[in-house]
């Protein structure tokens, strides 16, 4: 299901040009089937539970990134000294935000 809906999600970006990446576009995709059917089944926990017990292994191509670029960095840290807590607050209030709204759609059923 998870390869599917990434799948499925390049395929989409692909052919309509959205400005995401299709993996977003796919979790989007898993995001409604899973609001549709009342959340994943314990199979999908299970594979999920797995996938996030070597999460932190995702990390390492990502800190060589940053080592690789320190020059780039170091000329733009204002700029990401300033977009790193704006986008981390926007992030907080989006989420709680929408937590307020679909809580209140569960209290109301």
């Amino acid at each position: 299901m998870l390869l599917l809906c990434q799948l499925a999600g390049t395929i989409l970006q692909a052919a309509s040009g959205l400005p995401l990446p299709g993996p977003v576009v796919g979790l989007v995709m898993l995001l409604a089937y899973f609001i549709r059917a009342g959340g994943p089944d314990p199979v999908m926990r299970d594979t999920a539970q797995g996938l996030l017990k070597y999460l932190g292994l995702l990390f390492v191509p990502a800190g060589v990134g940053v080592i690789s670029e320190l020059q780039a960095l170091r000329e733009n840290a204002l700029a990401i000294a300033v977009a790193i807590p704006v986008s981390s607050l926007a992030a907080l209030l989006v989420t709680g935000m929408m937590m307020n709204f679909l809580l209140r759609g569960k209290r109301d059923a």
